[in-house]
């Protein structure tokens, strides 16, 4: 592979020497739909020169040229969108270019380009679109694309001038460069110049590319670059593609303790976490019953995930790493994952608490070149036997846990004044996650199944079933109890339905108990009776993410993630009055993995028909490795809710 980047960039040199019009010459030789039978677009070149000043401020011009392939291509390209935060960077389209097939060039008019608010959703900090029409274009037509780009990707406190475009972290430089795409790319180089004072550190992930550096003048000249970069395959439920796929790292930022210092700094600077005396009356308020340590940081954080709405609006000062003052958040009761989280800094403090802020990764792992690879922001407190716990008011409304554990396996940074390394979140185990549902019917000869069921749930599990009511308005609770037998079948009804108040999930597990009549459950052939049991279908599918899972694939080259660890539970006992002989039970099935495993089958004895299954699915992010077990083990649970039962009665 180096080889033959060296032997293209030769190549496109020579081309840029010697012909009269290169980049005609580039496109003409690119490719075209034979070359690409898959691909609507091609990149025939991704060009990044990155300019680093002193302050960490930076100054970057890409230059792209896109080739059309199909008619699908010509549509996608018609109009091209540039993201930006004004607060952070300025953003500027400085050249497009049209290359029509037929030999014309059509420079365009860039006095056409959109500068507009780029749609929202709960958060509304001002970020901004830029667009260009490109126009009507043709398959073998190409797009040249130079924008200039000054500034970062976060926001910190509004300055003025280029002041507002250096990085929070002043000084430092860091930059996370994708080297791959959902088109094929001929070829993509990023060149950055760092002044020859900064160290730079850098890391090239998942992959190779061809790497060159040299001093010239003040500056150090690091060029990375890569051919024939193809679409990743994709594969049904994988990690992020930033996991796996290639990527280059650089920061000049010494270590994550670095990092973490700074971030305990900047936010004790801004005064994030001073309290209030309406602050501290709520807390003592909050904390009236609580009798232990962990009492008091339960009922603080769900006190924070529950009455502060999740809605972010572009406050001025205190965006992006610096978070919001607990006062405002307090008296908005508003914010987004940072406001949560520092609202209940602010209160765990008033509480007498030892505090701090934390940043994490939510979707995609971090790598350890310390570049700002966070998206989301989280609370850390410290226990009087000195241990951090992690917190997450963001991601608990209404759920048993203080920390998600949809964020198991999952890096994070906290920011303490002495200073922290990346930590990893570590795996739940099942049993905290559990689902149990356990059921008694009868089997009545004109194939009626009546019975009663009982479901509780833990953690995750416990959120998800609880889900049936906190989704929905109260009328419809019921609706939506009995809704979920008639997926299983349509005469399906509910006789009797107990569940407490699921609102209140801070007194315990959920718990469901159900009286229910289906009747011609079973179909009727004279004697003989053919059904599946209720339990093996399985009913509340949705606590149980793995059936979601598309099983066709044998192999996997890539971890794969499901929502949760879980670990479920059925048991179901249905009688048979007059039962003569079983025809048909299907077999047990056994799968004993490390990761995941099943254990379930039938017994008969008398006229009583027991199900029994017993699942661990031990993991939120599994190895590639590990798909056999998980596969054979949600095979093996679709199977059984397929296969039927026959019996014969007297």
């Amino acid at each position: 592979m180096k080889k033959y980047s060296l032997l293209f960039l030769a190549q496109l040199i020579t081309l840029l020497a010697i012909a009269n019009d290169p980049v005609k010459e580039l496109i003409k030789t690119a490719g075209d739909a034979t070359t690409f039978p898959k691909d609507n677009i091609l990149v025939v070149f991704d060009s990044t020169l990155t300019d680093v000043q002193e302050s960490g401020l930076t100054y970057v011009t890409n230059h792209v040229l896109y080739k059309v392939l199909t008619t699908d291509g010509a549509k996608d390209l018609s109009v091209l969108i540039f993201g930006y935060d004004p607060q952070s960077a300025f953003v500027e389209i400085q050249r497009a270019t049209v290359y029509k097939n037929n030999g014309k060039v059509v420079g365009l008019n860039l006095n056409s380009v959109l500068d507009y608010p780029a749609p929202a959703r709960a958060i509304y900090w001002g970020a901004r679109e830029k667009m260009i029409e490109i126009g009507r274009l043709e398959p073998g037509d190409a797009v040249e694309i130079v924008m200039f780009r000054k500034g970062f990707t976060y926001a910190l406190l509004q300055q003025y001038d280029d002041e507002r475009y250096i990085p929070p972290m002043r000084g430092h430089f860091y930059d996370i460069v994708e080297f791959f795409s959902e088109n094929p790319v001929n070829l993509k180089v990023y060149r950055v110049m760092v002044p020859k004072e900064k160290q730079l550190q850098f890391e090239f992930y998942n992959g190779e590319a061809q790497v060159s550096g040299w001093l010239k003048g003040d500056k150090y000249i690091y060029t990375f670059s890569k051919t024939d970069m193809r679409p990743l395959k994709k594969e049904p439920r994988m990690v992020a593609q930033s996991d796996v796929a290639p990527k280059l790292l650089l920061s000049t930022s010494p270590d994550w303790y670095a990092k973490s210092t700074w971030f305990f700094g900047v936010n004790e600077d801004f005064k994030s976490f001073e309290s209030t005396p309406e602050i501290k009356a709520k807390v003592d308020e909050i904390l009236k019953n609580a009798k232990t340590e962990a009492d008091s940081i339960s009922l603080l954080t769900h006190w924070c995930a529950d009455e502060i709405r999740y809605s972010g609006l572009s406050m001025g000062e205190g965006e992006g790493f610096t978070l919001h003052t607990g006062d405002m958040t307090f008296t908005d009761r508003c914010g987004v994952c940072k406001d949560k989280a520092g609202m209940l800094i602010t209160m765990l403090r008033a509480a007498g608490f030892e505090s701090y802020p934390a940043m994490t990764m939510a979707g995609s792992r971090i790598d350890y070149i310390p570049a700002d690879q966070f998206n989301h922001c989280v609370t850390v407190v410290k226990k009087r036997d000195g241990t951090y716990q992690l917190l997450d008011p963001t991601w608990v409304p209404f759920l048993r846990e203080l920390w998600s554990s949809a964020e198991q396996q999952q890096q994070y940074l906290m920011g303490l004044p002495e200073g922290a390394d990346l930590g990893t979140t570590p795996i739940s185990s099942p049993e905290k996650h559990y689902i149990q549902v356990n059921s008694k019917s009868e089997l009545q000869a004109n194939g009626t199944l009546k019975g009663t069921l009982t479901i509780t749930a833990e953690g995750q599990s416990d959120g998800t079933v609880r889900g049936y009511f906190k989704n929905s308005n109260q009328t419809k609770w019921n609706q939506n109890i009995e809704q979920e037998f008639q997926r299983i079948h349509p005469k399906a009804t509910i006789t009797k339905l107990e569940y407490g108040n699921p609102m209140d999930y801070l007194s315990g597990p959920v718990k469901i108990v159900i009286d229910f009549s289906i009747p011609d459950y079973a179909v009727v052939s004279g004697k003989t009776l053919f059904f599946k049991p209720l339990m093996a279908s399985p009913l509340f599918r949705s606590a149980q993410s793995q059936l979601y899972f598309e099983t066709d694939l044998e192999k996997r080259d890539f971890a794969f993630r499901d929502r949760c660890s879980r670990q479920v539970e059925v048991n179901e006992s249905i009688q048979i009055p007059t039962l003569n002989k079983a025809l048909r039970v299907p077999e047990a099935v056994v799968h004993q993995g490390v990761a995941a495993s099943i254990n379930a089958g039938y017994i008969l004895h008398g006229e009583t028909l027991d199900f029994n299954e017993s699942i661990s699915l031990g993991k939120r992010i599994y190895e590639a490795d590990e798909w056999p077990q998980f596969r054979a083990v949600v095979e093996a649970q679709n199977r059984l809710s397929d296969e039927m039962v026959v019996v014969e009665l007297n």
